[in-house]
């Protein structure tokens, strides 16, 4: 089954619930608000994808942050401390499939990967 993170309210996460129920793709969605994401759980995606892939830079949420916090972002330890602090600057929605984690909304992938 997908495990699908997110907030409810991001229009990115869904777009990506939509296309999720249309395809009849079952899933267990997690609130970022109801249920922050781990050490171990951003640990463990980062053995399957680059730490900088995490980090959603084009959001309010890193806009932000000062340019010194900002700075600071320069290896997994130092976003992880950023994200763990602001889950809502993690990318969304970031899906954990058999295929792999998929990162934002892309129905091509979705089709080809899910």
């Amino acid at each position: 089954m997908l495990q699908v993170y997110g907030i409810k309210n991001c229009n990115t996460v869904k777009k990506a619930l939509d296309w999720l129920n249309e395809n009849k793709k079952d899933y267990v969605f997690h609130d970022y608000k109801k249920e922050p994401a781990t050490l171990e759980k951003l640990e463990g995606w980062e053995k399957e994808i680059a730490w900088e892939a995490l980090v959603n830079k084009k959001g309010t949420t890193w806009k932000k942050l000062s340019a010194e916090e900002q700075a600071k972002v320069q290896d997994a330890d130092t976003a992880n401390q950023v994200l763990l602090a602001n889950n809502s600057m993690i990318k969304r929605p970031l899906i954990e499939s058999p295929q792999g984690i998929l990162l934002g909304f892309d129905e091509e992938e979705y089709k080809a990967k899910l």
